[in-house]
């Protein structure tokens, strides 16, 4: 069985969005100590505000690196739509980042399909993800986001 055909079991479903609410929790709770690494990846704490509430929201992220920016990808697991913090940036791309226990304020620039550097930094960020945005990507018609959080100032 293919880590997309097992990703998409109801109960596998459940106990992975489960383990990363607790994730992030442990994350946010231990100010970046425990978190940034988990499952062979790296992760970060993106700050944002919500688009319609204009209340703080904090989403943990797989990420890569590419320069001096983070790269991350809007994949919500492969569902029909993007997660809400992409609809947040799209709003107001003035951010913060964590990467371990170092606040970040950032901006975000948006790789859309057509973008020259979209297929470079998709295969960047998939890598470093254990190649599971590929798997996502074929459980969706959208093309996933790519989306570059460069450091502001």
């Amino acid at each position: 069985m293919n880590l997309t055909r097992l990703e998409t079991i109801p109960v596998v479903q459940a106990v992975g969005i489960r383990a990363l609410k607790v994730h992030q929790f442990v994350y946010e709770r231990s100010g970046g100590r425990i978190g940034h690494r988990m499952a062979g990846t790296r992760n970060l704490l993106l700050r944002t505000v919500g688009a319609r509430t204009g209340q703080p929201r904090t989403n943990a992220l797989s990420y890569a690196r590419d320069g001096s920016s983070y790269v991350v990808v809007a994949s919500m697991g492969g569902a029909p739509r993007s997660p809400s913090w992409f609809h947040n940036l799209r709003a107001r791309p003035e951010a913060e980042i964590q990467v371990g226990t170092r606040r970040i304020p950032v901006r975000a620039s948006f790789v859309g399909a057509d973008h020259p550097d979209r297929e470079r930094l998709w295969a960047l960020v998939n890598r470093h993800n254990a190649n599971r945005y590929e798997n996502y990507q074929r459980l969706t018609s959208r093309t996933i986001p790519v989306v570059v959080l460069s450091p502001a100032g």
